[in-house]
């Protein structure tokens, strides 16, 4: 949550990331930031590096969470936790990775260490987790299947 919260704020999103206001916002981050449009040996030059790198990685992040960008993967996301078991999962902070036996990865986020043990501790980890995980957690495709 504390990644979702910092991006949203570099690019000045309220609350849902509308895609059009995401990208505009990223292109004027960009032109600020570009780090060839500062000479060698200034100052800035290398903050614009960093700066920059992290704009992109937000901008691909809070795509990654858009409501347009959910709804155009859907269908594979439902196919995903429908007809593939989970095959692995890892948890560090508030961030749920479930790996699927199909090999997507997701991530979840704020998922509570009393979720994550509750989960665990079932007997039945695949009904856990479409009752407790799927429909409450904002979500991101980490990983592709191949």
């Amino acid at each position: 949550m504390k990644r979702i919260n910092e991006y949203k704020k570099l690019f000045g999103v309220e609350n849902e990331v509308e895609l059009k206001t995401l990208k505009k916002s990223y292109r004027n981050l960009v032109k600020e930031w570009h780090p060839d449009k500062f000479q060698n040996g200034d100052a800035l030059q290398e903050e614009a590096e960093i700066n920059s790198r992290k704009i992109i990685d937000g901008y691909h992040f809070l795509v990654s969470i858009a409501p347009e960008t959910k709804a155009s993967n859907l269908d594979a996301y439902t196919e995903t936790i429908t007809n593939s078991g989970i095959a692995d999962y890892n948890h560090k902070g508030l961030l749920l990775e479930i790996i699927f036996q199909d090999g997507t990865t997701y991530e979840y986020f704020g998922v509570t260490k009393q979720v994550y043990t509750k989960m665990i501790n079932s007997n039945k980890l695949n009904r856990f987790a479409k009752r407790a995980i799927y429909p409450h957690y904002t979500y991101r495709m980490a990983k592709r299947a191949q």
